[in-house]
């Protein structure tokens, strides 16, 4: 099941408070500029600057070319 859509809207990353990149199938939401990932479990984004994870060159080049190529947009406009 999909996070709440008026959720993903007010949803940021808490350290620079910027908006992410919902990947529904993958259970996560993505910061492209920071390059972080945060898990979402039983449907609750878990938006712990601690328990997120850093990806790589390769990990964050699939995930922008996914986003693109499967319309997925920013939680919000900056």
């Amino acid at each position: 099941m999909a996070l709440d859509p008026k959720l993903l809207e007010i949803l940021a990353c808490p350290e620079d408070k910027g908006p992410l990149l919902y990947f529904e199938d993958e259970e996560s939401l993505y910061n492209p500029r920071l390059r972080r990932r945060y898990a979402v479990r039983d449907e609750i984004p878990v938006m712990l600057i601690d328990e997120a994870e850093t990806v790589d060159d390769a990990e964050h080049e699939r995930l922008v070319a996914k986003a693109e190529a499967e319309g997925i947009h920013p939680t919000f406009e900056a």
